[in-house]
């Protein structure tokens, strides 16, 4: 089983004329995701890798039947293709998209709730289904089908982590990236208790970073819903305060968001917490 995204899925690529959209619609067809189509105003009518090319997200989604999209549109564009493809009903959307101001992304996060869609994202890998369908940038040879569901906020710890998991035989059911800016679209406890309801998901593999208190409030779920066993790693134990490392979100201001208040939270809720991302298949072996 997986959760979010299956072979059954039928995505759309926002932008996928363009560079980047293109390039990974490519990637994602190859692995098997049942790309419909794709939108990019003013080339409706066009045809990309045999797929047919949409001038809004209302006749895409008329025509295709789509129920996932992925956002590959530039920062400026961006808020508004996420808001069109909410309005046309898409009921997954996942946005790769980064530097979205966070202002836009306060109104974006509220249009997506009240429409009754779910946004992963903004600036994230994308998710995976290992075996039956990937949405977004996570690399093919990362991981195979298994019952460990990974969450993460960093593409790099992802792929790291994945690789490590594979070498050692293990599978992943599935791979949600939800993205390091500071504000979101879904967040580590939903993803949680996805994979908490999810029967083939058996233990799981939280990956964060410095910044703000999703881990910690991720850790109180932990602590007083999850069931299954779950393994955690937190980048940043050397980042001084003030200075952001990486992510948009990645920073330890006034002396909250630390690695070391988030790995203390986890660890008082039962999790496992790794020195380093290769130490993850251990602790969950």
């Amino acid at each position: 089983m997986a959760i979010l995204i299956d072979k059954n899925s039928k995505v759309l690529v926002q932008g996928i004329t363009g560079r980047q959209g293109g390039f990974h619609a490519k990637l994602m067809m190859e692995y098997g995701t049942n790309v419909v189509g794709g939108v990019t105003p003013g080339k409706g009518g066009e045809w990309f890798e045999g797929k047919p090319v949409f001038d809004t997200m209302r006749g895409a989604v008329e025509t295709t039947n789509a129920d996932v999209s992925m956002v590959t549109v530039p920062a400026r564009f961006a808020p508004d293709a996420i808001m069109e493809a909410a309005d046309a009903g898409v009921k997954l959307i996942i946005c790769l998209t980064e530097h979205i101001p966070v202002s836009d992304m306060m109104k974006v996060v509220n249009f997506v709730k009240d429409k009754g869609s779910r946004l992963i994202g903004p600036n994230c890998p994308g998710l995976m289904t290992p075996g039956q369908a990937k949405v977004g940038i996570i690399p093919a040879m990362v991981a195979e089908p298994g019952n460990i569901g990974v969450v993460s906020k960093s593409g790099t710890l992802t792929y790291e982590v994945g690789f490590a998991m594979k070498n050692k035989g293990m599978g992943i059911s599935t791979i949600v990236g939800i993205g390091g800016d500071p504000v979101i679209g879904t967040t580590f406890v939903e993803v949680l208790e996805m994979f908490e309801n999810d029967p083939e998901t058996t233990k799981v593999a939280l990956l964060g970073e410095i910044g703000g208190s999703a881990e910690i409030v991720a850790a109180d779920y932990i602590k007083n819903h999850m069931t299954k066993p779950v393994a955690a790693f937190i980048a940043g134990r050397s980042a001084p305060p003030g200075k952001r490392m990486g992510h948009a979100g990645a920073i330890v201001d006034g002396g909250e968001g630390s690695a070391e208040e988030k790995i203390e939270a986890l660890e008082a809720a039962g999790a496992r917490v790794a020195a380093n991302p290769e130490e993850i298949p251990d602790l969950l072996s």
